[in-house]
């Protein structure tokens, strides 16, 4: 929005955006709440049996709901109880993480969307059309006939063969942070499964770990799956999300792609 980035706007118009904003806001945190109870509007006006006081203490306790209140720090995006008291404050934060699972913010829009119908929308805004972020078990997911995904290799993981340490963080305390944090072992996940019923084996890298940066056993992982495939002469599908090699495993990175190539052409060879 101009009011955002333009500072000679007056304050009335800074005024006027943020009201807009936060009435926005409120009309989604209702509409939310409707649907959870399976609600629609025309009972709630047609009905003497329903109020907004009843749907509200449905999801959550009146008191909590009467101090609710919306505000926006920047880009982010924050719920907090309103609240005179300073001593409250203590409280923002742990209200903010209870409603953040709701919804998801466009990083390019700042649209909510909710998180309930996010993933049949294929992680695209429907406030802007912006394709958002997905990991590499959300493609999975999305490619694969559910119940028929077979993974390999998913016990192989990186060693620290050249030492590297840092002044920031050594390597392997690198690598254990990111396994703990996207739930993966390395930045690919190979496996076979079905595509509408067809047997396939597929790669999907995940840029979320390291960059999607390839090591040794990166590199690895494809090259297995590609043998596999050509052996079994199985379609073979990639999906990259590659930040380049990985430098805290030097030339040894930097060989994968020798080895990945000589093997590729197998399945189209053995087809």
């Amino acid at each position: 929005s101009p009011y955002l980035n333009n500072d000679s706007r007056s304050d009335d118009d800074h005024s006027l955006y943020d009201t807009k904003w936060n009435n926005y806001i409120n009309s989604c945190i209702d509409n939310y709440l409707r649907s959870q109870i399976c609600i629609d509007s025309y009972i709630l006006t047609d009905s003497d049996n329903y109020s907004e006081s009843y749907i509200y203490s449905s999801i959550c306790s009146e008191n909590e709901i009467s101090r609710l209140r919306i505000s926006t720090n920047g880009n982010d995006l924050t719920i907090r109880e309103s609240s005179n008291d300073p001593r409250e404050s203590s409280n923002d934060l742990d209200v903010t993480e209870k409603y953040r699972h709701l919804w998801i913010q466009c990083e390019i829009c700042y649209g909510l969307n909710y998180k309930k119908f996010f993933k049949s929308r294929l992680n695209i805004c429907e406030q802007c059309g912006y394709h958002l972020k997905m990991t590499s078990s959300d493609r999975i997911e999305l490619s694969i006939d559910p119940g028929t995904w077979n993974p390999m290799d998913e016990d192989m993981v990186s060693l620290d063969p050249i030492e590297f340490h840092s002044e920031e963080e050594p390597y392997k305390d690198r690598i254990d942070s990111y396994q703990r944090k996207t739930g993966l072992t390395e930045a690919v996940q190979t496996g076979t499964g079905q595509l509408n019923g067809i047997p396939v084996a597929i790669g999907v890298m995940d840029f979320q770990f390291m960059g999607g940066s390839m090591g040794s056993v990166v590199g690895e992982k494809i090259t297995r799956l590609i043998e596999y495939a050509a052996k079994r002469s199985l379609p073979l599908i990639l999906v990259c999300a590659s930040g380049g090699a990985r430098m805290q495993e030097g030339s040894l990175s930097l060989m994968q792609m020798a080895k990945i190539s000589p093997v590729l052409p197998s399945p189209q060879s053995e087809n």
